[in-house]
């Protein structure tokens, strides 16, 4: 018995016989990440690689070799592919593929193969491991996109026993295709590990002059990737044919490589000859870049032009500009970054798009991975259990409900990391979709421009790998701030008083930089209105005002379910708003504003003069020698009696009062919000007001007081949760 036992125990450790098959460039620089991550895990994995496809041809480049030097032992090399570049040629090399797999796959013998992506190499190998009840792991399955990619992807995930998705939505397209949401990880794209770590290389200069001479710069040359549509040859031929003549036309240096083997491809290199790009001085034609060079080049262009899934996935974590042509990516979900040209029959529209796009920058995206893909990839293999039954179950509709998924399968919460900047405190929260602050931080806010970014930079470094622990997948980050913002450039333009040194200050760069995040920044009066637009009292309303009663007074408008801006940023500054041509003077210069007689400040500041001529004392009013006169002394004398306090409240009262009528006259709204300390006490007398005060037809606005407590942070984070999320062409 102890002897079975110990065997037991035994086959329980014994590694993992992983093959990894790669077919392509393409492929291998998904795969690449996974087979180191396996590598370097000898005592539980065992790895096996499978070389075939377009690796072994001498016109793509022998790619194999790249495979070689990265100190990989390959087991099996097959030559799989029958020339030709047509729809024949494709159908003959998946026979070829299927007549020679069963002899490697029965010598190797893997307890699991791990498949890429969507192309017909791939389905070869799926379809040979399926057969002979070899377990099959499929990276990238899910997604979607144009031609027949997306119906080999489809029919290899139906084949594969476990996924390895890159995004959340991918996900749920493979639920929604009844696989097994147990046997599902959200890991996101391999490559991204990679990418991540390496896209800052110091001698990117080096590499870029390597390619392409060196009289090029940074951010002018344009890389070039376009592939056949097999769907569809002729027009991707014309597609391509114009994006030449666009090229030539707009006269840069730019770095073009030749097609992949799809049916179409040797039609598409004669356009390329007949137009001369291989000898033209602008142009330099290459059959292959190893990826690690090839991310720099990307990661530094003016422009990146096709139709490869590098310029909807990759290109997206540097913020480099992509026009995406044609219909190959249709479907696939994309940063601000790319601008599609669907179909154009000449090249003016292509050169357009050019135009709008080259130099430009835009905030880096993580919609595909955020760098710790292989780690869950290796967790969730080690997590397989070769007893359980190798037959495939299938789970029909109805499908899961998303919200309450499981996330013991390391599914992470999809959350925003935001950033509040105070007059007195800089605050950080790593906040969920579901509107739950998860942690918060807190510090005192520096008095300096340096040690404020050093210390918002730490801040978020510190979430960040808190997150990590707290199983939240950080989509973004959030800012915000007092002052006038631009929150298309991330700038903050003027500050307030209260915060010093912050005026015409990018807070986007170096928080993007630093984190590898999309990074959105706006007011925080405009936070307060986003805030509630999700998580309060404005949900689902389409027109709504919220007013920030607090040391200041500020506020946002949603108009038509969208935040009103303004053509220089300073819609919403409701506090600046003249209710009284001789009232008191204003911080911001002019006189008779609302925050200069309805603020916590301007109460404060009468509190202290009714004090000061002794006329705030009242029967029932504590007030202590050594404290300090403050708002909330004015209106606990006004509730006990004094006429004088009264006086000022209901002044400050009208004036708000006021100030909201005015709003409700320019802009229609259906419900007014009061936020901020003083939203309790003036919600009644502002109600009062509108309804004594203004015209008939905007007397029935309700006015409600917020109930979050945290509107700032949670209107910072709504800019993630609802734009990091929905960027889908």
């Amino acid at each position: 018995m102890d002897r079975r036992r110990m065997e037991d125990q035994n086959q329980c450790k014994r590694k993992l016989r992983v093959c990894v098959a790669t077919c392509n460039r393409a492929d291998y620089s998904k795969l690449a990440p996974i087979m180191f991550g396996l590598k370097s895990h000898p005592d539980e994995f065992e790895l096996e690689v499978v070389v075939l496809g377009s690796h072994l041809i001498d016109d793509y480049g022998n790619t194999f070799r790249m495979i070689e030097q990265d100190d990989f032992d390959i087991g099996s090399k097959l030559h799989t592919i029958v020339r030709g570049e047509d729809e024949a040629a494709m159908v003959e090399s998946v026979g070829l593929a299927l007549v020679k797999l069963p002899d490697v796959i029965q010598r190797l013998h893997p307890d699991i193969l791990v498949v890429h992506g969507d192309r017909f190499d791939a389905l070869a190998l799926a379809t040979a491991a399926a057969l002979m009840n070899i377990r099959i792991l499929h990276v990238e399955g899910g997604e979607v996109s144009g031609t027949i990619d997306d119906s080999i992807r489809h029919a290899i995930s139906k084949l594969a026993h476990y996924h390895a998705c890159c995004t959340r939505m991918a996900e749920q397209h493979l639920i929604a295709m009844c696989e097994d949401h147990s046997r599902i990880l959200l890991a996101g794209c391999p490559s991204y590990d990679k990418l991540l770590l390496s896209h800052k290389k110091e001698d990117y200069m080096d590499i870029i002059k390597s390619w392409l001479g060196d009289n090029v710069k940074e951010h002018d040359y344009i890389v070039a990737l376009q592939h056949p549509v097999t769907t569809d040859i002729k027009n991707s031929i014309k597609i391509y044919g114009l994006m030449l003549d666009a090229l030539l036309s707009f006269n840069k240096i730019t770095l073009i490589l030749f097609p992949n083997i799809d049916a179409g491809s040797k039609e598409m290199v004669r356009v390329m000859r007949k137009k001369g790009i291989e000898q033209h001085p602008n142009f330099r034609a290459v059959k292959h870049i190893p990826f690690e060079q090839f991310i720099q080049l990307v990661n530094h262009a003016g422009c990146m032009i096709g139709n490869s899934s590098c310029g909807v996935r990759e290109a997206g974590a540097f913020g480099t500009p992509v026009i995406n042509l044609g219909t190959r990516q249709t479907g696939r979900e994309t940063g601000e970054n790319v601008l599609h040209v669907r179909d154009a029959d000449t090249h003016n529209k292509i050169y357009h798009a050019l135009e709008l796009q080259f130099g430009k920058r835009y905030p880096c995206s993580k919609i595909y991975g955020d760098g710790n893909a292989v780690p869950r990839i290796l967790k969730f293999l080690s997590s397989i259990d070769l007893d359980e039954p190798l037959q495939k179950t299938f789970c029909f509709p109805p499908v899961k409900d998303p919200i309450s998924q499981d996330i013991d399968h390391i599914l992470e919460t999809q959350s925003a990391l935001a950033v509040d900047l105070g007059g007195t405190n800089l605050r950080v929260a790593i906040i969920c979709m579901r509107g739950n602050i998860v942690r918060k931080y807190t510090q005192a806010n520096p008095k300096t421009f340096e040690a404020r970014m050093q210390l918002i930079l730490k801040m978020c470094s510190d979430a960040m790998r808190d997150a990590v622990f707290l199983n939240c997948r950080i989509l973004g980050v959030g800012v915000s701030t007092g002052g006038r913002v631009n929150p298309q450039e991330g700038v903050v333009l003027h500050s307030t008083k209260l915060i010093q040194e912050w005026s015409a200050v990018d807070l986007r760069t170096p928080i993007s930089d630093a984190l590898h995040l999309p990074v959105w920044v706006d007011n925080d009066g405009n936070c307060a209105a986003l805030a509630e637009k999700k998580f309060g009292h404005g949900k689902g309303v389409e027109n709504f005002v919220t007013v920030i009663t607090g040391t200041g007074i500020g506020g946002g408008i949603i108009h038509q379910n969208e935040l009103v801006h303004g053509s220089t940023f300073c819609a919403a500054e409701l506090g600046h708003i003249m209710v009284s041509f001789d009232g008191p003077e204003c911080s911001c210069g002019s006189r008779g504003c609302i925050e200069s007689i309805a603020s916590g400040m301007a109460l404060q500041r009468e509190a202290k003069r009714l004090h000061d001529e002794d006329l705030l004392k009242v029967d029932g009013l504590d007030m202590k020698i050594s404290d300090p006169i403050t708002a909330a002394h004015l209106i606990n004398a006004a509730r006990l009696g004094n006429s004088k306090a009264n006086i000022v409240l209901n002044k400050a009262s009208t004036a708000l009062g006021m100030g909201i009528i005015n709003i409700l006259h320019i802009m229609n709204p259906s419900l007014v919000i009061l936020s901020g300390v003083l939203g309790s006490y003036y919600q009644a007398p502002v109600q009062r007001t509108i309804m004594e005060r203004a015209l008939f037809s905007a007397q029935s606005v309700k006015v409600v007081i917020s109930d979050l407590e945290e509107p700032a942070l949670l209107g910072a984070a709504s800019m993630v949760l609802d734009y990091a999320t929905r960027r889908i062409y």
